[in-house]
């Protein structure tokens, strides 16, 4: 059976399956955690808006205003509800792998589809994670008066303090402080190992199991506090604090809180997502994999506020600027998506 790389028989649909199907138990868990949702019906949007990389697309707000006496001589005052306006990007990825023909001859002639397809899947995984997270931290960057009713409202910082670290009221804490009574909405919590080692340690986090395909239970890199999932990931920002007159050295970690629906995912595809290039010259003959991505991920009720980007690096979606609240887009009186129907917050701790 031919190698992966060997353009004559590669079969592009058919790897795509491959990468489909080939478990990721992190994004299976995200996907589960109804944090993220599916919005497949955007990307009809990117066929005739700006290109194809940009569209805005309508958030409607909901009915309001005070009721009035029902006595038969009072009129009515009818209320307008608003629509608020969020503009989504389209963030484009590429990579290339190299197969070379002596790796298929000195393996006996291994099918490497599983395996390269496995880990093509993951490494995408990992850039995804990477692209949402640096929209995280652009959101939380933003300034401006009603932006920053959400990125204050939306932080509970307790690094400050030399007691600053996650216990068991924390994460309820900075829960509430977001949402207030709309707090049940979270469900997924985001956090290093350092805290999940400190929680466990406290006997605060139980790891979730699966059972693998041979019968063995296994732990997962992923648990449970506060009813909530947590996803243990090294990859959540961290920074070293220097030591001051008052205060020895520390590190401070950044937790994400994420609710229902809070990042809305829309896989808007490439033209061609794989293909392969055969060179029979270099290194004896060698195959090139190629693959390419585009994605939206929008936090709910956020706007993404430059156009002019075809697709946005992970430094452009770190910057605060090119985010704002989604709003009425009025000229004057305009008003601005309420921070507290957004369910994204972080928590910033010691440990």
């Amino acid at each position: 059976m031919p190698g992966i790389f060997d353009s004559k028989n590669f079969n592009a649909e058919v790897f795509a399956a491959y990468v489909e199907q080939t478990p990721n138990l992190r994004r299976n868990e995200l996907i589960k955690s109804r944090a993220v949702r599916r919005r497949d019906d955007i990307a009809d949007l990117f066929n005739g808006q700006s290109g194809g990389t940009y569209a805005v697309v309508p958030i409607y707000d909901r009915i309001s205003g005070d009721a009035q006496n029902y006595d038969g001589s009072t009129d009515i005052t009818a209320h307008k509800s608003k629509t608020f306006t969020q503009g989504r990007i389209v963030v484009g990825r590429q990579n290339g792998w190299v197969e070379n023909d002596f790796s298929y001859d000195v393996t006996g002639g291994v099918d490497f589809l599983a395996q390269v397809a496995g880990q093509v899947g993951e490494y995408w995984d990992g850039i995804d994670q990477n692209t949402l997270l640096s929209t995280l931290a652009g959101i939380f960057s933003m300034t401006g008066t009603e932006n920053l009713k959400f990125v204050n409202g939306h932080t509970y910082d307790i690094s400050g303090s030399a007691d600053g670290y996650f216990d068991a009221t924390t994460l309820n804490t900075g829960m509430q402080r977001a949402l207030g009574d709309q707090k049940a909405k979270f469900t997924l919590a985001i956090m290093h190992s350092t805290i999940a080692t400190h929680l466990e340690n406290l006997q605060l986090l139980e790891y979730l199991k699966y059972t693998d395909k041979d019968g063995v239970q296994r732990n997962l890199a992923l648990g449970t506090v506060n009813g909530r999932t947590v996803l243990i990931d090294d990859s959540m920002p961290y920074e070293a604090v220097a030591a001051s007159s008052s205060d020895p050295a520390y590190t401070k970690y950044t937790t994400y809180v994420l609710g229902d629906g809070a990042i809305e995912f829309t896989d808007c595809g490439a033209k061609v997502p794989y293909e392969t290039s055969r060179d029979p010259k270099t290194n004896g003959g060698q195959d090139t994999l190629y693959s390419r991505q585009r994605k939206i991920f929008a936090p709910y009720g956020i706007s993404w506020t430059d156009s002019s980007i075809l697709s946005p690096t992970d430094a452009q979606l770190a910057t605060g600027s090119k985010w704002s609240l989604a709003n009425s887009n009025e000229s004057s009186s305009k008003e601005y998506f309420p921070h507290r129907g957004i369910p994204i917050a972080r928590i910033i701790t010691r440990g």
